[in-house]
């Protein structure tokens, strides 16, 4: 790739930053951070600090569109289909982390990209073996689940355990908190289980993805099992993830997997499926 490929960041939280500032260490002369935005301003200018680029604060979604050849959300599921909408309408590429954001809307986000040339990239997150769901969905997949644990504290202040009145500070064993599809799972957990929204994706779609979610009060890390059953064969993977140190409810391979989605990008070897 011949120029610098601008990248705005939406959303200056734990990832964002951790994505921005990977870009400036490890992505330049390739690519180069062009707008921050976070609907806290002290947020971006924070992190434009951090990155000493502080002229790389924009005040607006648009303004971080129109400077940026490729968008990283990195948001709330909420926000997630809005901002990739609008940075495909504007024929820019987007890189969406918030991936439980748009499982529902993807046709139309797909046609929208179609029609102006753009690209929507979702990285494989927190778990393993979304090339072989890949591969294996170009036959028949007859059944997938994910099985995600994750310690107590990781579910903290979610609506669907206040409302259940789920004592997270008296579980003493490996405790179910839900059981249903991907789509259930993306709708209840939304900043928990991106991996239940980017598999479905991959594979059978999110609702005839199955998913576990389990409290463990035993984990120091995220443990995301996956069973499929194909034609092609069975698969299993286990990852267990160190949670990201400023947000113990994503995983820190969720943005490795990020960053190498955008060396998959600016690279001119592309490896895997």
């Amino acid at each position: 790739m011949s120029k610098i490929l601008k990248i705005g960041v939406a959303g200056c939280g734990a990832i964002g930053s951790s994505l921005a500032k990977a870009l400036k260490e490890d992505f330049s002369p390739k690519a180069q951070v062009s707008a921050v935005y976070d609907n806290i301003p002290e947020k971006a200018y924070k992190l434009a600090r951090e990155i000493a680029s502080p002229k790389s604060v924009v005040l607006s979604l648009d303004e971080l569109i129109n400077k940026s050849d490729l968008v990283i959300e990195a948001t709330k599921a909420w926000a997630a289909f809005n901002i990739a909408k609008k940075a495909l309408l504007a024929g820019k590429d987007i890189l969406i982390m918030s991936v439980g954001g748009i499982i529902e809307q993807k046709e139309k986000l797909s046609v929208i990209a179609q029609k102006k040339n753009a690209r929507l990239y979702v990285p494989s997150g927190a778990i393993c073996g979304i090339d072989a769901v890949k591969a294996a969905s170009c036959g028949k997949i007859k059944r997938i689940v994910l099985t995600t644990k994750k310690p107590p504290k990781a579910f903290l202040g979610v609506p669907y355990v206040l409302k259940r009145k789920i004592r997270l500070d008296t579980i003493d064993k490996d405790t179910p908190v839900f059981e249903g599809n991907a789509l259930s799972a993306v709708r209840t957990f939304p900043q928990n289980i991106n991996v239940a929204a980017t598999l479905s994706l991959a594979g059978l779609g999110p609702k005839e993805t199955l998913v576990r979610i389990i409290a463990s009060p035993g984990l120091t890390k995220n443990v995301h099992e996956v069973e499929i059953e194909a034609e092609s064969g069975t698969i299993f993977t286990r990852s267990e993830n160190i949670p990201h140190p400023d947000n113990a409810k994503t995983s820190y391979l969720a943005v490795l997997s990020a960053i190498a989605t955008l060396k998959q990008i600016l690279e001119p070897i592309k490896i895997g499926t």
